[in-house]
């Protein structure tokens, strides 16, 4: 009996592309984000009408904007937490803040479209290891349970991988 002969178990199916899509989604999404920042602009009060205050007031807004010179792979205090920790070599971290954000942004998009589906699941659980390592020595607590959860996700992603029927390749 080969593959395209056998029933199709939908809930398996869904379940997995429901999990592919969330997890290519949150990847795409979090490697965007490293390359926001945001800018303080003064702009004129508005009135009721919409229309420029009569009396010049000023206020100012926060504005979030992208750009490739916003890049931080992680947030500066994290960043000096992580530096002083003897146990994480500069040699291998500066590398890996530098492909982080490029790297979650290409297994989001190759979840979305559903391509080598494993392989990008593995990579991604790869990086919440290494940033599960670096956030236990920093005894951050919080962060390692919210990657573990990410772990679980990914783990039952690849358990239900067999099911992917919804994706350009099938590996």
């Amino acid at each position: 009996m080969t593959d395209h002969d056998q029933p199709t178990d939908w809930g398996s199916t869904l379940a997995f592309l429901t999990l592919r899509l969330w997890l290519g989604s949150r990847a795409l999404l979090t490697g965007i984000e490293k390359f926001a920042d945001t800018r303080t602009l003064t702009i004129p009060l508005l009135d009721a009408d919409g229309n420029p205050d009569a009396s010049g007031a000023m206020v100012e807004v926060q504005e979030k904007f992208y750009a490739l010179s916003n890049y931080h792979a992680v947030p500066s205090s994290l960043a000096d937490s992580l530096a002083r920790e003897p146990l994480l070599p500069g040699f291998l971290v500066s590398p890996f803040y530098a492909i982080l954000g490029w790297v979650l942004i290409l297994v989001g998009l190759t979840l979305i479209i559903g391509v080598f589906n494993r392989i990008s699941l593995a990579i991604m659980g790869g990086i919440y290891i290494a940033l599960t390592a670096g956030l236990i020595l920093i005894k951050q607590d919080g962060g390692v349970s919210w990657l573990a959860i990410h772990i679980g996700l990914i783990a039952a992603a690849l358990v239900l991988s067999k099911y992917n029927r919804f994706s350009v390749t099938r590996s």
